[in-house]
């Protein structure tokens, strides 16, 4: 919602703040809606990979995510999948696993979705999530979906 690019480009600063080693971040990328109410605009994805403060663990540097979500204007959840101003997502942290009400790592459709692995295969395309087998580039070549990507410029 709103100027997405503007908007993910701005967070992508604000990550910043969480991370002790400069951030990598992906080309951003217009995708077509996936799962969402009909009508739904695209979205503007990336991928950015930071080395989290000593302090974070994954459930606090989550609280911290979420935070920043509201202050670009994030809402409660009305529809699920609906349009918002900014959707952060933890995809994963080193090895760890989580499955709680709050936290699941890695994250469960991160392996399934064209929006997550194209990002994410530009900054680790040799990375293997926990739980799978093969690498990010190995899945982004494997995945079927209809899911349509334009690289931004």
């Amino acid at each position: 919602m709103g100027d997405a690019k503007v908007t993910v480009r701005e967070a992508m600063q604000r990550l910043a703040a969480f991370s002790c080693a400069p951030l990598l971040c992906s080309s951003l990328w217009r995708s077509t809606p996936v799962d969402c109410p009909p009508g739904s605009p695209d979205f503007i994805n990336a991928v950015v990979a930071l080395t989290p403060l000593p302090h974070f663990t994954p459930e606090s540097l989550l609280v911290e995510l979420q935070v920043l979500e509201r202050e670009f204007g994030r809402q409660p959840k009305q529809v699920l999948n609906e349009a918002r101003p900014l959707d952060l997502d933890l995809i994963a942290w080193g090895s760890e696993v989580r499955n709680t009400p709050a936290l699941t790592l890695p994250h469960p459709r991160a392996h399934l979705r064209r929006f997550v692995l194209q990002p994410l295969s530009e900054l680790a395309p040799d990375l293997v999530l926990p739980g799978q087998t093969r690498t990010v580039a190995e899945l982004l070549t494997g995945l079927r979906t209809d899911e349509a990507l334009e690289r931004l410029p």
